[in-house]
């Protein structure tokens, strides 16, 4: 299945081609390693966020990695992408096409896919993705966070999982997931796999120390097969 964007042509992955993901997700020309940041189409009402997303964006290239995140220009998630092109690094956007009708794909991205479903969509992210990072934003970001953290529960990947919780925007869900873990529906070990950051300094530390190039992710449970 195909879909014309502007004047260029793109295959839409869908939920059968994961199956095959590799084939799907050509990693094999890419200079970096990529972090998936999860973050907002929203800006925010503190000018805090924003700055933090064009921060983080910064450091990722300066720090020779790049992005994979939904693909739009707008919104936080706009933000981390401009800077990360704007240093030098490479940025592949991932974006259902149903979504093409409310968020505007960015224009200046490496590389950017459709898909079909949002669970395609997260697959191929977390194919791409060697961390993950999550800065503030809403429902949407709020259920991928969870969601590959839960994929890491159940052993679907090894890869580092960071809250970057700027402006103590995520003290309430850390404060739960902590009661979650204190009442036995968690265990502790996934609770510390959640790794949290309060400034981008540290996350980009421990992403140099832990971030592994290799890792591979089981897509066949991942998208519900």
């Amino acid at each position: 299945m195909q879909m014309k964007i502007n004047n260029d042509t793109y295959e839409v992955i869908t939920s059968q081609d994961i199956t095959n993901i590799e084939k799907a997700v050509d990693k094999s020309t890419l200079a970096m390693p990529l972090v998936a940041v999860y973050c907002g189409s929203r800006l925010g009402n503190s000018d805090i966020y924003e700055q933090a997303a064009r921060e983080l964006g910064q450091a990722l290239a300066e720090n020779g990695m790049g992005l994979v995140y939904g693909g739009a220009s707008i919104g936080l998630m706009g933000a981390v992408a401009d800077d990360v092109i704007k240093g030098g690094a490479q940025a592949v956007g991932v974006i259902p096409t149903f979504m093409l009708k409310h968020e505007i794909a960015h224009e200046g991205l490496t590389r950017l896919h459709l898909t079909d479903t949002m669970h395609t969509r997260k697959t191929v992210m977390a194919e791409y993705a060697d961390a993950f990072i999550t800065l503030p934003g809403g429902l949407g970001t709020l259920e991928e966070i969870m969601e590959i953290a839960t994929w890491r529960q159940l052993y679907q990947h090894e890869k580092p999982m960071i809250i970057l919780n700027i402006n103590g925007f995520y003290d309430c869900l850390i404060e739960h997931l902590k009661y979650t873990a204190d009442q036995g529906f968690m265990k502790q070990q996934d609770l510390e796999r959640l790794v949290v950051c309060n400034t981008i300094d540290e996350a980009i530390e421990l992403l140099q120390v832990i971030v592994k190039i290799d890792d591979k992710v089981d897509t066949d449970t991942m998208a519900g097969n």
